[in-house]
This record gives C-alpha cells, structure tokens and sequence, in this order.
C-alpha cells in the first residue's frame, strides 16, 4: 500500500496495485484500466477510485480492474526511477523479465514484473472481450485527445469517442505497453486527459471512463450521465476532432541541453522555419507546416516535441479496404520487398529498389516500420494479432 498526492485536490490517498475491482452481476467483457504508469501522472488513480466506488456495481456487466502503475513513482511523484515503465515492454526484455521482484535491475523493472503478473493473471482467469485503457496526462495544456496504434480493432472502437485520435506513434516509441497488449491481439489504446496538475483532467478521466464501460457493453447508458459524460469530452475537442498522424519526432540525445520555447499546447498550428526549442543553445525550427504535439515542459522524457498531420478521410477508407482485402500478400513479387518472417507477417523493405514505395504506403496497408540501416525498412503488420473473432459480435464492431 502506497499514498499518492494529488496537486488538484491537494488530497492523498492510498492504494495498492489494484486500485479496485468490480465482478459484474452477469456476463460481460473484461475491461482493465492502467493509471499512473508515469508516476508524475496522478489524475488517472484518483478517478479510477472514484468512479470504481460511485459506480452501481449492481448494473455491471462482466469485470472491470483498475490498476495503479508506478506504484514507486507515484508514491514519490516522479515520472519514474532510471527507466520509463512505458518504454519497456519489448518482446526480448519481457522474456528475460526476473521471477521476483528482488531480482529486478530497478525500481522500474520490479515495478513492470508486477504489472505483467497482474495483466497475465487477469487474462488467463477472465472471459472476454478485453479491453485495456491507459489513462495518462501531459505536461503542456492541452485538449484530451486518443493515442491509437492504427489496427482496425482499435480504429473501430475509438472512433465511438467525440475526440481526437492519434495513429502511428508505436512507431516512435519503443516499448510502449499499450504495442504489447495490441501485439496480444486486444482492444488496447491511450487516454491524455490534460495538464498533470489540472482539476479538469481528473474530471475528464471520469468522463472516459464511465463512456468506456457504456461502449464496452459493461453498463447501459440510461445507467450513468451519459449525454453529460459525452458532452463534456466533446466540449473540449474545439476544431481538432479528427484523426491525425505522426509524421516527425524530436528525439532528446544523451547529455543534450534540451528546452522548449514557452507557449507551445497540444494541436497548436507551427509553420516551417518556427523557433520551436533550443538544443545546447542553438534554435530548433519547425521543418514543415504542421500542428505540434507533446511538447516536453518536464525534466525527465526522450521525446522532446512531435509533430503531426491530419489524415484526409479518403485514406483512411483506402486503408480499410486495402486491409480487407490483404492486398499486401502481393507486395513481395515486386522487386526490394520480401518477407523477413515466415509467417508472412513482417516486411524486409530495400528502399533503394522500392524506392516508389513510401512509409505511408505501408502505413495504408496496416504496417508499421522501423529502419534497420540506412537502406532497409522492417514493416510489421498490425493487423495480424487481431482476435477480430472474440470482438465481432460487438455492436461497434461495423462501425467505418
């Protein structure tokens, strides 16, 4: 048992890795809320334990966890202890995870071998479909918004919120709990509430959280505040409701002198040439029109800004029909493509041959990459893992 303080309430409360833990009064899905993996993140704990003790339990179906993540760091209010939790969950590290927590390398390692006990445990003693949720902050303002790994499951289900979503940034980011559970095959993405230290953040993870469980299938609509749950969420969103796409990251060197400029929010509009931040005390400018994302206003994180575009809805039709269709089994009797696995689910890309074939291209046929050397890209679809069979009877499950 740890106390976690929260700046916006001025408050403290107490909790173990389960923050707490409905069995519903029928059969249901499995819905598993992740808060505080960055320990300066607070906001989700708090509204996980509100909402989990408001909640008529009576009415849920299925089960409903909520679990805390840095327990460590969250006790300390720092984001983590010498390795950020959610950049950890590569299939190699999770392989060579210690039995114990005693044996970990870190506070953060013992921290991630009792998260993967806890996500396993619950999915071999649960019925599904599964869902996962992890409820995070930022340390800029900004409007709550989806990060998205772009399957169509996710892409699916998402689209039921009145926000904005953001695709492709596992492909940014290495280790990312969220790649983990999606490479599982599940229902899995991440909610940005605000600010760390905002009242309206906790309120608007409330607000996620009681439309999740009424999109899951865990509790019906006229069982909660619905409309003003919606409402509240949709309110915020302003003229950035759409789906965008990552398509450039500014990665913090080590011993590099890293500081944003003041003034930059989530979404806010940059031009190229745009004074963004300063490195060792030289200006960084924006290298094309965009809109900026994440800007780093803390000590601690490799990412020092993103940058992102909206996707036009046209591609995001052609994508789905590229996926339906699988016309990427075709893909290798072209010259420059073959396939690294045999599986068939991964692609070795020679971009000096298949030079015609951009990252966006594969990006419509459901791959995401990671260069490998100056000339080759390895592309591995998303869509392979999906258990598209456990979620087909749900009712968002149509949904385009």
């Amino acid at each position: 048992m740890i106390k976690v303080h929260s700046k916006a309430l001025d408050h403290s409360i107490e909790t173990d890795r389960i923050i707490d833990h409905i069995e519903g009064s029928g059969e249901g899905p499995t819905l598993i809320f992740m808060g505080g993996i960055h320990g300066n993140e607070p906001s989700g704990v708090f509204a996980l334990k509100k909402v989990l003790q408001e909640v008529d339990r009576t009415l849920v179906k299925g089960c409903i966890y909520a679990i805390a993540g840095n327990l460590w760091a969250l006790e300390r209010g720092v984001r983590y202890h010498e390795e950020d939790l959610n950049r950890v969950w590569m299939e190699d590290r999770i392989h060579r995870l210690p039995d114990s927590v005693k044996d970990a390398a870190n506070e953060d390692i013992a921290q991630q071998v009792e998260i993967y006990k806890v996500v396993k445990e619950i999915l071999s003693t649960n019925s599904g479909p599964f869902y996962f949720f992890d409820l995070h902050t930022t340390s800029s303002e900004t409007v709550p918004f989806l990060t998205v790994n772009d399957s169509m499951l996710n892409r699916k289900f998402t689209v039921q919120y009145p926000l904005p979503i953001i695709l492709g940034i596992e492909e940014y980011l290495e280790g990312p709990i969220l790649s983990y559970i999606n490479e599982l095959g599940y229902v899995a993405f991440g909610y940005e509430a605000g600010q760390h230290d905002n009242m309206s953040s906790i309120e608007n993870h409330m607000a996620f959280i009681y439309l999740s469980m009424v999109f899951c299938g865990s509790i019906k609509k006229k069982n909660i505040n619905f409309h003003q749950c919606y409402d509240r969420l949709a309110k915020t969103t302003g003229d950035v409701r759409n789906i965008y796409e990552i398509y450039f990251r500014y990665l913090i060197q080590p011993d590099e002198e890293f500081k944003m400029r003041p003034g930059y929010f989530n979404f806010q509009r940059v031009r190229t040439g745009q004074v963004l931040a300063d490195s060792n005390g030289k200006a960084i400018k924006a290298q094309s029109d965009g809109r900026i994302f994440m800007p780093l206003y803390q000590t601690q994180g490799i990412e020092g800004y993103f940058t992102i575009r909206r996707i036009p809805s046209i591609y995001l039709v052609l994508s789905g029909l590229l996926r339906k269709f699988r016309l990427d089994k075709w893909l290798t009797i072209l010259p420059g493509i073959k396939w690294q696995d045999p599986k068939k689910h991964t692609l070795r890309v020679n971009q000096k041959i298949a030079f015609l074939f951009t990252k966006q291209f594969f990006h419509l046929l459901g791959y995401r990459s990671r260069r490998i050397d100056k000339t080759h890209l390895i592309m591995k679809n998303r869509e392979e893992e999906s258990r598209d069979a456990e979620y087909v009877r749900e009712s968002w499950y149509e949904n385009e």
